[in-house]
């Protein structure tokens, strides 16, 4: 396979520590470190320092009411995030959360990612979806407890990833790259849609491909994924061969869709402005995609 860049959210440099993550000594003795770390944070967004850096200040830094989790090991050292509730919607992407994660190192962005994840999460998860009783942080923050103590039912619950297939059509020597109706005149990206229950990464590709353009797949194969922490999703990248380039556009879905040969592609990612769309931020999965098949992926 052709080499390309990896996607944008991973290589942290992160070890988890899964082992120790349910032995609360362990935590306390990593949080009572001189070289613990805490990430700082502005609600959601992080705070970056030149070079593409996050920022981190001590653990001693932590309010006294703060509940933390501890991410794992950087370089030996414990990283902690605080997951108490925060009022922002994880889901969305502001300017200046885009310039933010422009600005950080790729390993950076990574790491980023898992912290906002697990906040979001909390956020979003403080009662038990069983029973409906308040949730407690277990496992040094990667999981909630549903306290039977607190007269809950005692459901255990973890933080949940959504599967999102994003592919290219592919006929001919040309690619579909679509745009909904929101975004900037001109940007164009790969389609893209939730995997449903009891369905196949490739059935996925298949069924979101004939609902938004009316295409059908004959061969789908797998590229690469990414975690995407708006909020938390798993974006699985494939390419998709598929038997004519006649589209039925779900115009509820998708404003517009243009076939790209590889020239066009290329001028899309060097952002010439004589290109026939300008494509999405290195940091999204979408221009992996679209680099990995001008490789030849």
């Amino acid at each position: 396979m052709a080499r390309f860049a990896p996607p944008g959210f991973t290589g942290s440099p992160l070890v988890r520590i899964d082992n120790e993550r349910d032995n609360q000594a362990y935590h306390d003795e990593q949080l009572a470190r001189a070289d613990a770390k805490l990430l700082r944070l502005t609600g959601l967004a992080p705070d970056v320092l030149d070079g593409g850096l996050l920022g981190w200040g001590p653990a001693s830094e932590v309010a006294p009411d703060a509940t933390l989790a501890l991410l794992g090991l950087i370089d030996g050292a414990p990283h902690f995030v605080p997951i108490d509730p925060v009022q922002e919607n994880g889901a969305q992407r502001s300017a200046a959360m885009s310039a933010a994660l422009g600005q950080l190192k790729g390993d950076e962005a990574a790491t980023y990612a898992v912290a906002r994840c697990l906040i979001d999460w909390h956020s979003r998860h403080q009662f038990c979806p069983r029973c409906g009783k308040h949730t407690r942080p277990m496992r040094s923050g990667w999981a909630r407890l549903c306290d039977k103590a607190a007269e809950g039912c005692g459901s255990e619950h973890f933080p949940r990833t959504d599967p999102v297939v994003i592919m290219l059509a592919e006929f001919e020597g040309k690619i579909l790259v679509g745009r909904q109706k929101p975004w900037p005149q001109r940007n164009y990206s790969a389609l893209a849609g939730f995997v449903e229950v009891g369905e196949s990464i490739e059935e996925a590709v298949a069924r979101e491909l004939f609902e938004e353009a009316g295409v059908k797949a004959t061969n789908v194969r797998y590229i690469a994924s990414q975690p995407w922490p708006f909020p938390s999703q798993l974006m699985i990248a494939c390419i998709a061969e598929v038997e004519s380039a006649d589209l039925n556009l779900d115009t509820r879905e998708i404003e517009a869709a243009i076939w790209v040969d590889k020239d066009g592609v290329e001028a899309a990612l060097r952002r010439d402005e004589s290109g026939p769309f300008m494509p999405p931020p290195p940091f999204a999965i979408a221009n992996t995609l679209l680099n990995a098949w001008v490789a030849g992926a």
